[in-house]
């Protein structure tokens, strides 16, 4: 057991185990869900997931940790929600940059079409070229 508390922890580390919770596509996946209703039943949860009652449940035990999640029970189902509005946030900016970085690299990629291929470069006439 780790004899720090988060309060007593540097902020980049509590930032770095706060990305723990998110470091799983299917962790993610159940967060997009969560943005998108005030609260989900697990039900609902399992549907729209496909995993298997285990793993969810492995899954939402992560979140919870993590303090993304919270769980209500309502008679006989489980319901959750984000625990903040951040999350959503988040996830949104996540994103966005994801878009930024692809437009770039597709914009990387493009530029080395028009880009001669060493083995034109070598045959080339001109001298100038062959350096």
């Amino acid at each position: 057991m780790d004899p720090y508390s988060d309060a007593q922890r540097p902020l980049y580390e509590v930032k770095a185990n706060l990305f723990k919770g998110l470091a799983h596509p299917l962790r993610v996946r159940v967060l997009e869900v969560l943005s998108a209703s005030p609260s989900v039943s697990v039900a609902d949860l399992l549907a729209d997931t496909g995993l298997e009652a285990s793993h969810l449940s492995q899954h939402l035990s992560v979140l919870r940790r993590h303090n993304l999640v919270t769980a209500e029970r309502r008679a006989s189902q489980v319901f959750y929600r984000l625990a903040y509005p951040e999350v959503a946030e988040l996830l949104s900016v996540a994103r966005a940059l994801l878009v930024r970085v692809l437009e770039t690299t597709h914009s990387q990629l493009v530029s080395t079409v028009t880009l001669p291929f060493a083995a034109d470069l070598a045959t080339s006439e001109d001298p100038e070229m062959i350096r």
